[in-house]
């Protein structure tokens, strides 16, 4: 049997199975779209200087294009666009296997899910398509560690941002088929199941466009990232870049109006940890005094133990009262692998500041560990997939989790698509968006056409721009 063909009657199984209708056809809900045709492509970009966090330096990105021809339930065609950096440092880490063999293997992954997709028979909103599809990614990338003889299997992590640019062109396909934001398809009539098929039976009979906003918010705040390498003062800057653009931190403040940090930290060097975190508050305050700064501390699952994390913490709040209140939260800590002995339990740290899942963050069950373990919010990313963002924010929701939007050095349409969760998403702290720090020139073509998401000047992305726009807003 074909894998298209195999994929049709595994989705034909799940909807029988579900509705106790014997053809998956025979009830296509008003958001249902068909897969037509798949078209992928890759671009490269240098960074303009190294962005360093967890550690190592990345000067590059690959970035994955995708465009997926579809037929709406009404029969009229749409096509829907995708984009995602491949970002393999962070989603793929090993000590073992060098940059290019991780990311060799993610565009090979790529072009295996490109064929899955393409061979996808079934009629479905996307979010059911991405339930479909997912287990076909996985064994696809499985196939692709064994082909290439990897050392270390592609991670589910990898094959989420692998998977993320589909599925951002399916719901781009499926808000214009429908001609409006892909953020207002999500009602049980239009995707054709409520909540609990996805998030279990606590969400039986729940509504998905509940968790989401009427509208997009008019403005997300910028959270300016300051790499482990990057320079805070005029001082630190080793080599002069003639680009019209800032280096230095206060800088970067005048020029973009900033109001909210992402510190890099290393957790490794407790000092140098909060030092920076002090040398960065400093500056802050002295370039923008009247301001309500907030920072993330971001250490990259780099901390060895909680108790790395209440030293640094309190160690700040002893040195400055005002920069410890400005600490908004901190973002994952410890180790992705949050089934890892010893366990590391955040409660105590919770007291303190929300604690945020990121990395450790691909599933429904990767989330409800966490939040056994005393997690307390969680990172919405697009390059996790749209899918997962929405479905993410809902159960945050239903928690009463703290929600922020990270990106992963996100340009052009990839920005897009992380500036609408942000925006459509209700409670999110602001959003990282830092491919104009790293990566201008792959934004200059979008410049003009959504200045409001590209030329910052007051500290805020003007998300009101994405009201009105079908799909995900980028076209």
């Amino acid at each position: 049997m074909s894998r298209r063909r195999a994929i049709a009657v595994a989705a034909g199984a799940t909807l029988a199975a579900t509705t106790g209708i014997q053809s998956a056809r025979a009830a296509v809900p008003a958001g249902a779209i068909r897969i037509e045709r798949v078209r992928t492509a890759f671009q490269e970009h240098r960074y303009r200087t190294p962005y360093k966090f967890g550690g190592v330096p990345v000067d590059r990105a690959t970035i994955l294009d995708v465009e997926i021809d579809c037929v709406g339930a009404d029969g009229r065609p749409v096509t829907g666009s995708g984009s995602m950096p491949l970002g393999n440092v962070w989603s793929f880490p090993t000590r073992t296997l060098p940059y290019d063999v991780t990311l060799g293997a993610m565009k090979g992954l790529a072009g295996r899910i490109e064929a899955i997709v393409a061979g996808c028979t079934e009629a479905a909103h996307p979010l059911e398509l991405a339930r479909i599809l997912e287990p076909e990614f996985a064994k696809a990338a499985a196939e692709e560690s064994a082909a290439r003889g990897l050392a270390e299997p592609i991670p589910p992590l990898a094959v989420l941002v692998t998977a993320s640019a589909f599925d951002a062109a399916l719901h781009d396909a499926g808000g214009k088929a429908l001609g409006r934001s892909a953020f207002l398809t999500l009602t049980p009539d239009l995707i054709g199941h409520d909540l609990s098929r996805y998030l279990g039976d606590d969400f039986r009979n729940e509504n998905l466009q509940d968790s989401i906003r009427p509208a997009p918010a008019p403005r997300v705040p910028l959270f300016h990232s300051v790499g482990g390498a990057d320079p805070v003062h005029e001082s630190e800057i080793k080599e002069k870049l003639d680009d019209g653009l800032p280096q230095a931190l206060a800088d970067w403040i005048r020029f973009n109006g900033l109001e909210r940090i992402k510190i890099k930290l290393q957790g490794e060097d407790l000092a140098w940890d909060i030092e920076r975190t002090l040398a960065i508050d400093s500056v802050a305050r002295a370039t923008k005094p009247d301001t309500n700064w907030k920072y993330c501390a971001d250490f990259n699952e780099r901390c060895p133990n909680v108790e790395y994390v209440l030293e640094y913490l309190r160690k700040v709040e002893e040195k400055s009262p005002a920069c410890f209140a400005a600490i908004e939260y901190v973002e994952q800590p410890t180790s992705r692998n949050l089934r890892a002995l010893p366990r590391v339990d955040m409660h105590a740290a919770n007291k303190l500041r929300p604690i945020v899942v990121d990395e450790g963050l691909v599933d429904l069950e990767s989330l409800l560990e966490a939040r056994a373990l005393g997690y307390t919010g969680l990172a919405l990313k697009a390059c996790k997939g749209q899918s997962h963002s929405v479905l993410f924010a809902a159960a945050a929701r239903k928690y009463g989790m703290f929600l922020t939007v990270q990106d992963l050095t996100c340009p052009g349409a990839a920005l897009i698509h992380s500036a609408g969760i942000a925006a459509w998403v209700p409670g999110t702290a602001g959003l990282e968006a830092n491919a104009r720090q790293y990566m201008p020139e792959a934004n200059k073509p979008w410049e003009e056409k959504l200045p409001g998401l590209f030329k910052i000047t007051d500290g805020c992305l003007h998300t009101d721009c994405l009201a009105g726009r079908p799909g995900l807003g980028a076209v």
